[in-house]
């Protein structure tokens, strides 16, 4: 079963790129996307049925990632919320954490750990949905 990702990302290279090599080697399904951290916030909190996985970017064309991450902070246990970010600092990682974050890739050199990640929850997922 496809992990059904939701990308806020305001950079469109990066984001095509990240959806063409997630698409095409983690089984992911990308269901929309945002530029904007109130663009991110609306989509993810009023289709709280439609999406598996948010992977959001901290540095935005308006706003904060950090504000649709905690806007995120109620979702499902089975909703997965990372952040992928040119700035993964120890500071960003703990922050991210207090607000519920479940992995935190560095866009620089952590492309494939994310990945990793992607089909292992992907594989997770479908499991407890079938059982579920």
């Amino acid at each position: 079963m496809k992990l059904r990702t939701y990308i806020v990302e305001d950079n469109a290279t990066i984001r095509e790129n990240l959806i063409g090599t997630l698409e095409e080697l983690a089984q992911v399904e990308a269901v929309g996307m945002a530029e904007t951290e109130d663009d991110g916030k609306e989509w993810l909190t009023s289709h709280p049925a439609h999406w598996d996985l948010a992977i959001v970017d901290l540095f935005l064309r308006q706003g904060s990632g950090l504000g649709v991450l905690a806007a995120c902070r109620n979702r499902t246990a089975g909703q997965k919320m990372v952040v992928l970010s040119n700035y993964a600092t120890p500071d960003v990682r703990m922050r991210c954490a207090q607000l519920g974050v479940d992995a935190v890739f560095d866009k620089s050199n952590e492309i494939d750990a994310l990945v990793d990640y992607c089909i292992q929850h992907s594989t997770n997922g479908a499991t407890s949905r079938m059982h579920g």
